[in-house]
């Protein structure tokens, strides 16, 4: 089924719960990462979103604000009640195992990183400096669109 064509989304928080109960318990750096990978290989990989809520460019890397504050103040995240995998395509599923497959074992801080030297992050990041929406050392405002998440992950798929 194609993007366009998709009339329900799964949310930030069913991913995050899915990868919780494949994965086990992470903080909350790394299950923003991993949530921000499972959107953007779906959109690369499927040609569509799993989700409909907005990725951030924060300093930090990708943030999803409904995910944040869901797993505010937690050292490690065990699991987003108001999660619900069942909600999730049987297809998204298998991007989403894949992403956990190839990131999984990655710390919260290697993902970020990771996040900081590709376009999609730093792209929309810079953009909003030059536009002073805001500084360097301040939480995004600016969304990273899924067009250029698309664009961007769908160019690694060529290289190989």
């Amino acid at each position: 089924m194609k993007y366009e064509e998709k009339n329900y989304y799964a949310s930030s928080l069913d991913v995050a719960e899915f990868i919780l109960q494949q994965k086990g318990p992470v903080n909350p750096l790394k299950l923003q990462k991993l949530v921000y990978y499972a959107q953007a290989w779906s959109l690369a990989l499927d040609e569509e979103p799993i989700f409909e809520e907005s990725i951030e460019a924060w300093k930090n890397g990708p943030v999803i604000r409904e995910l944040l504050e869901k797993t505010r103040n937690q050292y490690y995240v065990t699991s987003i009640n108001s999660g619900d995998p069942s909600q999730i395509d049987e297809e998204l599923r298998d991007t989403i195992t894949a992403v956990i497959i190839y990131y999984g074992e990655k710390s919260g801080e290697m993902l970020q990183h990771l996040t900081h030297h590709e376009d999609p992050w730093t792209d929309t990041r810079h953009k909003a400096q030059e536009n002073k929406l805001s500084s360097i050392d301040e939480k995004g405002k600016e969304i990273i669109s899924q067009k250029k998440m698309k664009d961007y992950y769908s160019s690694l798929c060529d290289m190989n």
